[in-house]
């Protein structure tokens, strides 16, 4: 377990949700407003970080750990936008080995070179990839490393059903000094509707919504610049809902065990939910008692 220097924040989603775009502007926000800032990549595709280097190639902590030298620091770290210390932990050889096994590995390798203690961060973010639920993907909440984590979710079954299988890890391991949840982060809305399932979905699980960022060009314009938002379109009000969703995470401690909704429960949800959605968008209306 890394010294406790800072607050150590793991955040989770299903491939391909936005989790390491979210990430990356909170960190690029945090570290707009002063604060030392690492950012640690948990996801095989060992993207996490791009953004916040340009899109520039960054050694993986498994792949410098294959090479069978002594791996330091400056090997498996650079510097980003705003000082961002960045990290890849990386994933196995295609189709061969265990996805989780890189979060094993650069957590220790960050523990012995004593990172944190030299390094002291005010915030420490793991971006984790929450499709899989396997032991290695559930070490950032499980083993103390953090003491919090946030999920981003769309609107979409799939992504609420990742959501929902979060929940149950972290229900399982906070008891035992695991991580509580600090909130549901809403990315990538258009619709009228989805922030209501989402909103729905956070009140049956007792959880709550940390912030929501709408669908935008501005988002997807940035990734091709290899940038964050924070950096590319300071100004925008997409950089305004990251800043505020960063100080809100921040500032918050009211942390909570999700209650997880179970699965029969989850697909009657869904499927009440895909009959209001019909009936929105197709003009039905529901005969009301004295119409």
């Amino acid at each position: 377990m890394p010294a406790k220097h800072g607050k150590h924040i793991a955040i989770y989603g299903k491939g391909g949700i936005g989790k390491s775009t979210t990430t990356s502007n909170i960190s690029a926000a945090l570290a707009e407003s002063g604060y030392k800032v690492i950012q640690i990549g948990c996801d095989p595709k060992s993207d996490s970080t791009n953004t916040l280097r340009g899109n520039h190639y960054l050694p993986t902590v498994l792949d410098s750990l294959r090479g069978g030298e002594n791996v330091k620091l400056d090997d498996i770290s650079a510097v980003g936008f705003k000082g961002v210390l960045c990290i890849e932990s990386g994933g196995p050889v295609p189709g061969v080995g265990c996805a989780g096994r890189g979060i094993n590995a650069a957590v220790s390798l960050l523990q012995e070179l004593n990172l944190f203690e030299e390094f002291k961060p005010d915030y420490v973010l793991y971006d984790v990839l929450g499709d899989v639920v396997c032991g290695g993907f559930a070490v950032p909440i499980r083993d103390g490393i953090t003491d919090r984590a946030y999920v981003v979710s769309s609107s979409d079954f799939m992504a609420i059903y990742a959501a929902n299988n979060l929940f149950k890890a972290i229900s399982k391991y906070a008891p035992a000094d695991g991580a509580k949840l600090g909130g549901v982060i809403g990315n990538g809305l258009s619709a009228g509707y989805s922030k209501a399932i989402l909103d729905d979905f956070a009140l049956k699980t007792g959880t709550k919504i940390a912030g929501c960022i709408p669908r935008s060009l501005i988002v997807s314009q940035s990734e091709l610049y290899g940038k964050t938002v924070i950096e590319a379109h300071p100004e925008s009000e997409h950089a305004n809902i990251y800043r505020s969703l960063a100080k809100y995470i921040a500032a918050n401690e009211d942390l909570v065990v999700p209650n997880p909704i179970g699965q029969s429960e989850l697909r009657n949800w869904a499927r009440n939910w895909g009959d209001k959605i019909y009936s929105l968008e197709s003009g039905i209306v529901e005969f009301a008692g004295g119409i």
